[in-house]
Formats: structure tokens, sequence, C-alpha cells
């Protein structure tokens, strides 16, 4: 979450000052897990969501897994191609590791249904049990992050819809981003 509060203290993002020091009381006070939850419920309690949104598209999870090269080389052996067929081509790469489901639509939108094996086992945790929804816009900035690279677009977070059911194959994440190119 130090990233994050980072990230916070940008003027951009347009966190009054005031409210800086709530999150770093945060950091302060709490470690680990505990302060993962403490940090966003007062995200989410302080924040709008344009700014949490915000927030997540500039430090979302899962950077720098690795797999930067292959997106980058991706994105540059085929980027003659139109938006369709890079997401057709990367979907067909990703079948083989993912369950999960990617759709480009037609109000220039990409909606995204994921779940995440990390996140669903921190949920399952005591301390993550009562988190709130927008735990997982970490996920949906780390997917903004991955489509972004692999993809040579420009995407805007424009939703997260968690179920109330919690999260796992059957319930998955659903996130839509806005195509900015």
């Amino acid at each position: 979450m130090k990233t994050i509060l980072k990230a916070m203290r940008m003027k951009k993002i347009g966190i009054p000052d005031d409210l800086l020091y709530i999150f770093e009381g945060i950091i302060q006070s709490y470690n680990g897990d505990e302060c993962d939850v403490k940090f966003i419920e007062a995200m989410n309690q302080h924040l709008t969501e344009e700014q949490r949104f915000q927030l997540w598209e500039s430090d979302g999870g899962c950077k720098g897994t690795g797999y930067d090269k292959e997106r980058k080389a991706f994105a540059i052996e085929h980027a003659d191609k139109p938006i369709s067929e890079r997401l057709e081509l990367y979907i067909a790469q990703m079948k083989k590791n993912s369950h999960n489901k990617i759709v480009l639509n037609d109000n220039n939108t990409i909606t995204v249904n994921f779940t995440c094996d990390g996140c669903c086992k921190n949920v399952e945790k005591e301390t993550f049990s009562q988190a709130p929804a927008s735990f997982y816009g970490r996920c949906a900035g780390g997917r903004l992050y991955e489509y972004q690279k692999a993809l040579g677009i420009k995407l805007k977070i424009k939703s997260i819809d968690v179920s109330p059911l919690g999260v796992n194959i059957e319930n998955p994440c659903v996130f839509t981003f806005d195509i900015v190119e």
C-alpha cells in the first residue's frame, strides 16, 4: 500500500492533503494483510470511485511478474492488426493458461470475467473474508496493465463488479475497461 500512498500524493489524483494523514496513519499502525484491508476500507470511505480507479490504474496488482517481455513482443508482432484481431489472438494464446473470458464490446470497451487464484486464496483468509469488494481493484489494475502491454492500447477502468456471493470460478469479478487509445 506504500506505492498507492505515493500515487495518492500526486496532484493529478486530487487527494486533499488533509486526507493523506489517514492513510499514512494506517501504514504506520498496521502490517501485512491487516494493513491492506484497513487501507482499502479507508479508500472506500474517503475517496471517490474515480479516485480509486485512478489509483488502481497507476498501481494495480501483478505488475512485474516476468511476463512483460512476452506481452511487449506480442504487441510489437501484432501492432498492425485491428484491436479486435489482436484481442482474438491474445485470447487464443491465453486459453491454455486461463479460465477467464475477455470480450471486445461494440461501445469501445473490453469486459473481462476474471478469477485470480491469488486473490481467491487471500479472500479465504480470515483477514480478507470481510474485505470490501473494491479489494479487487488491485486485480482490475493488474488486468489493465496486462492488456495495455499486450495489446498496445490505452485503457481506463470503467467498472468493477463483484458478486455478493464472493469470487470464485463460478462467480468471477467482472472488469470493464474503456479503450482510450
